[in-house]
């Protein structure tokens, strides 16, 4: 670690890189974004050097903004790793101190009533139980971890079948809106359709945003099946019509599953 620091030091120094030397905490931000996604990437992966690989370019991203903060006199890598292990033990007391608790559910609850005493003492303001959550967060992540905050207080549905039931409420005020033509409703309605469907998710135990992202990788599949079978039988995809698209679509698909699809028309 202390090698680490000292060749980003170096880097940011008199005679070092150009490039390391001009880069800002703004400037990073991007970088600092990608090497996240990077990391969760390489633990889909499954493979253990590409994950030490990526979990290092992570860490460098917060050498490097420490760095600058320590070049402006605000505080150093130290202070940081030292600040996050307090909060470690004070968040903690069932492990170092006396706190007893049952389940991991409990010790969120503690989690939660600990940080909002922190932030509360901080301000002399309580603080609400769903604030914190970054604003640059993904939205349905973001509603996830609103949705979670609320729930460790009781608000929340009891059943599956309530959430199922507000779904097909929103989705006919969604179709309302549509019919109206009114762009500010509707983007409104659409936003409670999202909302109540990362609801479900929760109720199912699945991630909505690992959901879509899993979708979102079987059309990207599913679509480049769909390019080549048109390359190879000497089909242009922006002239031949939906529905030689579409039965390109199901022999993709049903080959995906393994079945047998019959041919799609040629042009």
């Amino acid at each position: 670690m202390e090698r680490l620091l000292d060749i980003m030091r170096r880097l940011r120094g008199e005679g070092g890189c150009p490039w390391d030397r001009q880069q800002t905490l703004e400037s990073l931000k991007p970088y600092l974004v990608e090497e996240a996604y990077e990391v969760l990437d390489a633990i889909d992966e499954g493979s253990p050097e590409h994950l030490r690989e990526e979990l290092g370019d992570l860490l460098l991203q917060i050498v490097f903004q420490s760095q600058i903060c320590a070049e402006a006199g605000q505080f150093t890598f130290h202070e940081v790793a030292a600040a996050i292990a307090d909060k470690l033990v004070r968040r903690h007391p069932h492990v170092f101190g006396d706190v007893k608790v049952d389940g991991a559910d409990e010790v969120l609850r503690n989690w939660d009533a600990i940080k909002r005493g922190e932030r509360g003492a901080e301000t002399e303001t309580p603080k609400s139980v769903v604030d914190g959550v970054p604003k640059h967060m993904p939205a349905l992540l973001k509603a996830d971890r609103v949705q979670t905050r609320a729930a460790r207080i009781g608000f929340d549905w009891n059943e599956t079948h309530e959430v199922v039931a507000k779904l097909d409420e929103e989705i006919s005020e969604l179709k309302q809106a549509l019919a109206e033509g009114n762009r500010d409703r509707m983007r409104e309605e659409l936003g409670d359709v999202l909302f109540t469907l990362v609801n479900l998710s929760r109720f199912i135990e699945t991630d909505a945003e690992a959901a879509l992202h899993a979708t979102t990788a079987k059309f990207i599949r599913r679509f480049k099946a769909v390019e080549r079978k048109a390359r190879e039988r000497g089909i242009k995809l922006g002239e031949c019509g939906l529905p030689t698209l579409d039965a390109l679509w199901d022999e993709a698909k049903t080959e995906e599953r393994g079945g047998t699809a019959p041919l799609a028309p040629k042009e």
